[in-house]
């Protein structure tokens, strides 16, 4: 291989071979087909899962790294191929999640003549990912592909672009593979945390009486979650998670006050704005977890600890910043800390939980008097009758906030939702790249029916590989957050949120996969079971309360002191 002459093709199908790629999100096209092409050799050591649209690729790709923690990687071809794209990498810049997207492009003698499906994909996206380049020769493959992994995994993860012309998918190479350096990225390596910082850490913990720990998303990508668990006991401190940190605390830990922000737990919230101190970890104080700026912890100092320091006093000030990876500073941290009982922080913890549960128990759980179904009690039966190890996906909306809601989680990396950019439609492909992923696990995926059809053609894929993918359809014929939001603020005003919906169960049954539509409460519990027991792909497709809303909310504009609670 090092003396004898490849493919530019060729040579990028076994760079990625060597990044430890074992599954492709793709769809091909008339200029990415050489490496189609010489892919169908290939086919014992890639596997390559056809989607039914370059927006479900990078999506799937999304949900493959998510649940596994290596990059996922999506194949697109040139013009609306690569442009279909942008969404997902957005919405994987905006969450941290490391792709490498290769689209094609037209020859390098072609480029700024407005050939077929030539379309400017490196200007589209350097906005919204870590690095974009564009291949023009195969000499280049290897070097930009061991580069193009390294960016996209190191420090804060994210999504790489590389955009591939056709001569260089054809030209002959001699391959030689080496990995990438980090010295070789000026300013990319991490500073030494100064040990008075560290010093510092330790005193405002054991010195602070009403301390919680904010548990986020970059807890689960270094690997954090034990450690931040073994801080909280040994510390004796409360923990809470942000909406892309669930799952980093296990439900049932006697210290998990849940996930805190607009529509966040009672607890949770509380807890923030009763703190002396929020020893924030791998997060980025979001408007979405913070409410209005100025009402936010009023009586907390904040010690911030992230790996990326433009993070640092962008959204809240905070007292004492710790640029490092989570793990490896809650290990320098670890050591110092004392345990105290705090025994009236832990006790005002355990009373908000009983207010909370009663909230939720008087207002979701009890069969309603008109026998229809409330969204919290379809993800709480699916919870009670899952293992608490499944992968739980969700769409973006209602069904989104119940799912973080009433899911119960044993293990990190097991929820998966589109946090920062919020995209309707992430979730029926996101669940196919969860189950390529993590084939050992059940994944079940909660979607609304506005959601559900911004992606349900992925059903095709589904049917194609029998992915035993297990999706709920929570359907309130309705586009239900936006019109939980014109109830409460635009007089139940509800321009164009009412959905006239296909039977999706029927839809299912044409793509060969089992499937119940569910109108009555006492249907639930069984179908739920079987469900859960079926060994292939199943959708239950149930009709919810129409104009059900999701509390509590923290209205825009507010505080979280200003929750409303119904």
């Amino acid at each position: 291989m090092e003396n004898s002459k490849i493919t530019g093709a060729e040579a990028m199908l076994i760079s990625l071979q060597k990044e430890g790629v074992d599954t492709i999100f793709g769809y091909p096209g008339g200029t990415i087909m050489p490496l189609y092409d010489k892919l169908f050799d290939y086919q014992q050591q890639i596997r390559h899962i056809l989607v039914r649209h370059e927006q479900g690729a990078v999506h799937a790709a999304q949900g493959y790294s998510r649940a596994t923690g290596k990059p996922g990687v999506c194949f697109a071809t040139a013009g609306p191929g690569a442009t279909n794209l942008v969404t997902g990498i957005a919405d994987a810049m905006m969450d941290s999640t490391p792709l490498v997207c290769i689209t094609a492009q037209v020859g390098y003698d072609k480029l700024g003549s407005n050939f077929f499906q030539e379309a400017d994909t490196i200007s589209i996206t350097i906005p919204l990912t870590k690095w974009s380049y564009q291949i023009t020769s195969a000499s280049e493959i290897t070097t930009i592909m061991s580069k193009a992994f390294y960016i996209a995994r190191s420090g804060r993860p994210g999504p790489v672009l590389i955009s591939f012309t056709k001569n260089a998918q054809t030209e002959l190479t001699r391959f030689s593979y080496t990995p990438y350096k980090p010295q070789q990225i000026k300013g990319k390596m991490l500073p030494e945390i100064p040990s008075v910082s560290i010093s510092e850490a330790v005193n405002m913990i054991n010195n602070s009486l009403m301390p919680l720990i904010i548990s986020g998303q970059g807890v689960l990508i270094s690997g954090a979650s034990d450690k931040c668990m073994e801080l909280s006991q040994k510390g004796n401190i409360p923990i809470i998670t942000t909406l892309l940190g669930i799952s980093s605390v296990p439900t049932n830990y006697i210290l998990h006050g849940g996930f805190a922000g607009m529509h966040g737990s009672l607890t949770a919230n509380h807890m923030i704005q009763k703190s002396d101190l929020l020893i924030a970890i791998g997060m980025r104080f979001s408007d979405r977890f913070t409410g209005e700026i100025p009402g936010f912890a009023p009586n907390a100092k904040i010690i911030h600890i992230d790996i990326d320091k433009a993070e640092f006093d962008k959204c809240v000030k905070c007292d004492l910043k710790l640029h490092g990876d989570a793990l490896q500073t809650i290990k320098l941290i670890m050591p110092g800390i004392k345990y105290r009982k705090r025994e009236e922080w832990i006790r005002y913890m355990n009373q908000v939980k009983i207010e909370d549960r009663n909230m939720i128990e008087s207002m979701y759980l009890k069969e309603k008097k008109s026998g229809s179904i409330s969204m919290a009690k379809v993800v709480e039966s699916v919870a009670e009758w899952c293992c608490n190890d499944s992968i739980i996906v969700t769409d973006v909306g209602q069904n989104q906030m119940f799912a973080a809601r009433f899911s119960k989680f044993s293990n990190p990396r097991n929820f998966i939702t589109s946090g920062g950019l919020g995209t309707m439609g992430f979730g029926l492909p996101a669940a196919i790249g969860a189950i390529c992923g993590k084939k050992e696990k059940d994944v079940i995926i909660f979607t609304g029916d506005g959601g559900f059809q911004m992606s349900i053609h992925e059903l095709g894929t589904i049917m194609k590989y029998n992915l035993p993918v297990k999706i709920v359809v929570l359907n309130n014929s309705f586009l239900g957050m936006v019109r939980q939001w014109q109830e409460l603020f635009f007089e139940k005003r509800y321009s164009f949120t009412e959905m006239d919906n296909p039977d999706f169960s029927k839809i299912a049954q044409a793509y060969g996969i089992l499937s119940y539509k569910i109108m009555n409460f006492n249907d639930l519990e069984s179908k739920i079971k079987e469900m859960i027991s079926h060994k292939g792909p199943i959708l239950l497709e149930i009709d919810v309360t129409k104009e059900e809303n999701i509390f509590p909310m923290v209205p825009a504009g507010k505080s979280l002191d200003e929750l409303i609670t119904q």
